[in-house]
């Protein structure tokens, strides 16, 4: 079993577009379902939880009957603008359905920048906290082409971990965590359970080849650089199953664990 430096009292869920979505591309309702299960558990349990979650160009291309991932900028922040108001929708069905409201919060990075903006939106949240509102953060794709083209959310989650001071941020991604080398391409890649000098993994860190998503393991493992900075621990693991979720919560030996 693992053991957290710190009572979890404060965990941030990053979830990868291919966690929440079918092989075509489509949301996938179960899994989001399951999802919204796990998160209104964790709360009932005496944690603050917030979900930092992709897919909104995916759900977007559903809707507007996009076959392939769009690679122009406009028809990218076209489809994430369409596809938000869906996306956001069904998170609210389903946490409405355990028990909880939601609020969506659409970000850029530019709140690790401004300080203002950055106060702005760690009110928010404490706010929406003591309401016992589970907010659901995205990047705000319509407005913003950097983290369209470089990363994702998986900066944008660290960012917000060590916003809210989190104890423990887990990524959810299409494979079960970081691996010697990419186990797609190469059947001797092993898997590596715990990190305790990010340096040394660096270089392993591949781009993705998803369809519905852009952040590779890179862009994690910068953002698990950026949390372990804080003394945000990490845990980076898949996302095939929702139930996942708890198993990581109590300690057992899942996914890559980036240590403080």
């Amino acid at each position: 079993m693992r053991k957290f430096k710190n009572n979890l009292k404060k965990v941030v869920i990053k979830v990868g577009s291919s966690s929440i979505t079918h092989d075509n591309g489509k949301i996938n309702l179960q899994k989001i379902d399951e999802l919204c299960y796990e998160l209104a558990n964790l709360e009932n349990n005496g944690m603050d939880v917030v979900l930092v979650s992709s897919g909104a160009i995916a759900a977007g291309r559903a809707k507007l009957k996009i076959d392939n991932r769009p690679t122009d900028t406009s028809e990218k922040q076209a489809a994430a603008a369409v596809g938000q108001v869906a996306l956001t929708n069904i998170y609210d069905r389903s946490l409405i359905t355990y028990g909880y409201n939601s609020a969506q919060i659409l970000l850029t990075r530019q709140i690790e920048k401004d300080k203002e903006m950055s106060n702005n939106a760690r009110n928010t949240l404490e706010k929406l906290r003591e309401m016992d509102v589970i907010p659901i953060i995205n990047e705000n794709d319509s407005i913003s082409t950097y983290e369209i083209k470089f990363g994702d959310n998986d900066t944008l989650s660290a960012v917000i971990a060590r916003l809210i001071d989190a104890d423990l941020l887990i990524m959810l991604t299409d494979i079960e965590g970081l691996y010697t080398d990419d186990p797609r391409k190469n059947k001797d890649a092993q898997i590596i359970r715990e990190v305790t000098d990010i340096k040394s993994v660096e270089s392993l860190a591949k781009d993705t080849d998803s369809n519905v998503g852009t952040g590779g393991m890179q862009t994690k493992i910068k953002a698990a650089k950026l949390a372990t900075e804080k003394g945000i621990e990490v845990v980076i693991a898949s996302g095939e199953n929702m139930k996942i979720i708890r198993d990581i919560v109590k300690g057992d030996i899942i996914g890559t664990y980036f240590k403080c």
